[in-house]
């Protein structure tokens, strides 16, 4: 007898419906798996058996078992087959009599028959809806997360027994309902605050400037000048995740198995610090079969890369297209993947290798042969691509050991908003959120200045042999500092602030 059952695979970051066939019949006992299938799924046999087994459903021992995974041309992996290929055995045994026709199916097995964790359920809920199907059984685990997508009917299973005594209507399950709001938190708490970091008012400004307009900035300092306790601390000034952009980040963790085990939204903007050891694939993505990198990890936050010149060279220049684009391709010989990467990129680097190379106190010991090699680890294009470049000097003692604390992250974060809200109304209508979102043509249309800072860029322009991206980018950084002062124009005090912050000649 023939039995189906739909469940979904992953590919990327999106569903992809697949329908789980089991026949069984006479002939040679045994059990095959066609389809595509990797490891894991071809493991599913031995779950699939002992679980029947320890739920107190009959084996066929003595039939020829066989399981199609359709479509056979998309690559299925890990253990979230184990369910429906149960349950279509149970049906296709003629233990089971039910109508599956508009329901999915999702999980996997352990030994006794209960039902465990699956990775990717949020994407698996999303295609479930847009594909009109009514029911979703998953893993009593990620019903909250399933539940996070409205208009389906979500039923968290414990057990294989508990799903057959369903279909039965011998005990009904009854849909999860959320028992709160998953709305973002109004005020969330972060490690660090700007209060707590002495000095350095000049960087404090810049990130500001940054986080209003979701800018890339990079800090150049010597050693213990709080370049890493400074970027740490710009989530704090952050706007909240609304909660489309919090769908957006929770459905990349929840492909990665990296959602938190208290909450199944995030909440917070992600802020992701990966080592300078990282792989290739590690930071921007990839592997045989493509998985998110760091760089869309940090969707809708902050990618803090310290110490960026030890970083694998190949590695950064690969972030270049991710930087502009927002996206990353990523192409393999089965086919293309797009990942998100709208990110904030956080660099921070010593000026030398010994890090005191121009530091008023301690004397470099670099040649400058060393200095200038070292500081072209990071190639022109990158740099370019960077809007904010602020140089973080040594601490004074006095400001070091006073009572007095800085400004408060919650201050700061109160003006980015309002500069965001600004932003927002302005680009009402468009795929837009923010200005470092903006291309040529929305420069154009919205970062029109006057005559005196057309002539103060033009003399910017020639002395410091700016390329025309970098004229692009000044514009942009322009536009979010007229916001943060409550300008509806760009003033060249706006101007001069946009134009200090590009980079000066190295060494």
């Amino acid at each position: 007898m023939l039995a189906k059952v739909t469940s979904c695979a992953v590919v990327g970051l999106d569903g992809a419906l697949v329908d789980v066939e089991v026949d069984v019949s006479n002939g040679q006992p045994g059990f095959t798996i066609v389809g595509l299938p990797d490891a894991a799924v071809q493991e599913s046999r031995e779950r699939v058996r002992a679980a029947i087994k320890n739920s107190s459903f009959a084996y066929p021992f003595n039939k020829r078992i066989t399981v199609n995974l359709a479509p056979a041309d998309l690559r299925k992996e890990g253990p979230a087959y184990d369910l429906p290929i149960a349950v279509g055995l149970l049906m296709a045994s003629e233990q089971l009599c039910a109508d599956l026709s508009r329901t999915f199916i999702i999980g996997e097995l352990s030994l006794d028959g209960a039902v465990r964790h699956t990775n990717g359920v949020l994407p698996m809920a999303a295609l479930a809806r847009e594909r009109g199907y009514r029911a979703l059984f998953v893993p009593a685990s990620d019903a909250p997360e399933a539940a996070l997508v409205p208009g389906l009917d979500v039923f968290p299973i414990e057990s294989l027994f508990a799903l057959v005594a369903h279909l039965q209507s011998m005990q009904p399950i009854a849909p999860y309902r959320p028992l709160h709001n998953f709305t973002p938190e109004a005020t969330p708490s972060y490690a660090t605050d700007f209060s707590e970091v002495r000095g350095q008012e000049h960087v404090k400004r810049a990130m500001e400037v940054a986080a209003a307009g979701q800018h890339n900035l990079l800090m150049m300092g010597p050693p213990g000048a709080g370049k890493t306790l400074l970027a740490r601390s710009l989530p704090s000034i952050l706007p909240n995740l609304t909660l489309d952009e919090a769908l957006e980040v929770t459905r990349i963790y929840s492909v990665n198995d990296m959602l938190p085990s208290d909450s199944p939204l995030v909440r917070h903007r992600p802020f992701r610090a990966p080592h300078h050891t990282i792989s290739h694939a590690g930071l921007v993505g990839g592997g045989r079969w493509p998985h998110p990198g760091e760089i869309s990890l940090a969707h809708r936050g902050v990618l803090f890369l310290d110490e960026l010149p030890e970083f694998d060279s190949r590695s950064l220049e690969v972030m270049r297209q991710p930087l502009e684009d927002k996206i990353v391709t990523i192409s393999r010989a089965q086919g293309s993947l797009t990942f998100p990467a709208n990110f904030m990129l956080c660099a921070a680097m010593n000026p030398c290798p010994c890090g005191y190379y121009n530091d008023p106190v301690k004397e470099c010991t670099c040649s400058l042969t060393n200095v200038l090699r070292y500081q072209k680890r990071i190639s022109g294009p990158l740099l370019d691509r960077i809007d904010i470049h602020v140089e973080v000097p040594r601490v004074d003692y006095e400001k070091l050991s006073g009572d007095r604390l800085g400004e408060k992250s919650e201050t700061i974060r109160v003006r980015v908003e309002c500069a965001r809200e600004r932003q927002r109304a302005r680009f009402a209508g468009t795929t837009l959120q923010c200005n470092g979102d903006m291309g040529p043509a929305e420069v154009r249309q919205f970062c029109v200045i006057d005559d005196a800072s057309k002539s103060l860029l033009r003399a910017a322009m020639q002395q410091m042999q700016m390329s025309a991206r970098a004229y692009h980018r000044i514009l942009k950084l322009a536009r979010t500092i007229a916001d943060l002062a409550g300008s509806d124009n760009i003033e060249t005090p706006h101007l001069a602030e946009a134009i200090q912050y590009r980079p000066r000649k190295q060494a």
